[in-house]
């Protein structure tokens, strides 16, 4: 039975390209979250409740067919509310993560500085479309710090998940990232 391994942490902390790294590193598949809100996006732009339950069915129904598969296993990056939405980000990865035997969290965190650097970067760019407008895209990025909570406080993220480690990766390459990962969880 695959394994699923969950990268989250605010946006532009690195969680897709420390995936990429693991990704290599370890043999899993990569479906990291711009890979569903690219696609949804160009059809449910309108309505965003449409969106968003696509968005969240279209994840479901892959990691479901993929927990039946022979793969190796499947790492997924994204956002997680600590704060106000908590209930509903915990039931949604709850959901997910009941699929799969064995299951990883890893949260990566860094500095909003080095966030507002990663945020230009040609690897986000080249795979995230909607980030493309840097404006908008700095622009969501900081009002998010007054909308959500994206990083755990001090113990809370061992409370919530069972395998779980959290990385500040602000001084520290993917590659290093993946290798850590891989070590912690023998993957």
């Amino acid at each position: 039975m695959p394994k699923f391994v969950v990268i989250i942490g605010p946006q532009a902390v690195g969680k897709m390209t420390v995936g990429q790294e693991l990704s290599k590193l370890i043999g899993y598949k990569l479906l990291y979250n711009h890979m569903t809100i690219e696609m949804v996006r160009l059809i449910f732009d309108y309505d965003k409740s449409a969106y968003g339950r696509m968005n969240q069915l279209i994840r479901y129904e892959i990691f479901k067919e993929f927990s039946k598969s022979n793969e190796k296993g499947i790492i997924f990056t994204g956002c997680f509310d600590f704060g106000k939405d908590f209930e509903e980000e915990k039931e949604e990865t709850d959901k997910w993560m009941e699929l799969f035997e064995e299951s990883y969290v890893i949260e990566l965190e860094t500095t909003l500085e080095e966030r507002l650097k990663r945020n230009k970067t040609a690897n986000r760019l080249e795979h995230k479309v909607s980030k493309r407008d840097l404006e908008w895209s700095e622009n969501e990025l900081l009002k998010s710090l007054e909308k959500h909570r994206l990083n755990s406080v001090e113990g809370e993220g061992e409370k919530i998940f069972k395998n779980y480690m959290k990385i500040n990766n602000t001084n520290i390459s993917a590659e290093e990232v993946a290798k850590m990962i891989k070590e912690k969880f023998n993957l």
